[in-house]
């Protein structure tokens, strides 16, 4: 089955009703969201009258909730070994809201070693998932994000996400969230998207896969930028996006847009969704896309 959605907005009033009934409106039957700006740590409390709303509406209009994560905030970094009493804090703080919703898992960046080097970085990825662990005791899992390798991004290979992983003690508590996006700007030429998959499963394991963000890219294989394109508007295209998205090995993984609005201004899920759905093309935004 498809399960296909976007990153939607969760605020202080609504919470999760307001994430749901978004997500609805876009055709999806999944989706992802931050419990809070993702750069700051003000949070507000969980509301269990506005979750059990959002929980009985996705029952009636056949919303997954089983497959609706929650994206940890990017001020977390556990890749610097510097502000990592802050990460593992906040990450372990993030994990109980999680609990408290009934989210299942929550994707991280590995985070960026600012200069102290990849194995330190890894390093203290390792040592933070260890403690976070050590003080969260929920069954959310922790699906790390493959990186696109900007600036000093770790998680650019599947080796440095295995990396990660054997130095975590309980690591059958993590996952991988690969992201389309990241993988072609680190060098993956998804293009050929069978290999890549069997390299991963080679190196990771195809059951580690927890989720996919879906993006195109606005530049070439390997340039290591990060900057997503609209569906079919960047360099990977529709049709090689479609296969990912309809691979017999990841059909009932979560597929989740983080395209970027048209003109900053206008959320385009409902027509990709829709066309992602139907498996065709439309050029909705020719003459106005980021303009």
């Amino acid at each position: 089955m498809l399960y296909i959605g976007s990153h939607v907005s969760f605020d202080k009033k609504d919470q999760l009703l307001k994430s749901t009934k978004e997500a609805i409106s876009y055709g999806a039957n999944t989706f992802m969201f931050y419990t809070g700006a993702p750069q700051n740590t003000l949070r507000y409390p969980i509301s269990d009258e506005k979750t059990l709303e959002a929980l009985m509406l996705m029952k009636k209009e056949g919303v997954a909730f089983d497959k609706v994560g929650v994206h940890a905030p990017y001020i977390i970094n556990l890749a610097n070994r510097d502000n990592l009493e802050f990460g593992i804090r906040f990450l372990t703080e993030e994990l109980e809201r999680c609990q408290e919703l009934g989210i299942k898992y929550m994707i991280l960046h590995p985070g960026s070693h600012v200069g102290h080097g990849v194995e330190e970085g890894i390093q203290s990825i390792i040592d933070g998932l260890n403690r976070v662990f050590l003080n969260y005791h929920g069954d959310v899992k922790i699906l790390l994000e493959t990186m696109a390798g900007k600036g000093t991004e770790i998680g650019r290979t599947f080796e440095e996400l295995k990396e990660i992983m054997d130095g975590v003690t309980e690591n059958e508590r993590l996952g991988v969230c690969m992201d389309t996006c990241h993988m072609n700007d680190a060098g993956y030429d998804l293009t050929d998207f069978d290999s890549v998959l069997k390299e991963f499963d080679f190196i990771l394991g195809i059951n580690k896969i927890g989720c996919i963000h879906i993006n195109d890219s606005k530049n070439e294989r390997d340039s290591h930028k990060d900057r997503h394109e609209n569906i079919g508007y960047g360099t990977l295209g529709f049709a090689t996006l479609l296969k990912i998205i309809y691979h017999p090995s990841l059909d009932d993984i979560p597929k989740i847009l983080e395209t970027p609005y048209i003109n900053r201004e206008f959320a385009p899920y409902k027509e990709e969704i829709e066309m992602i759905r139907n498996q065709t093309y439309v050029d909705h935004w020719r003459d106005s896309i980021h303009s």
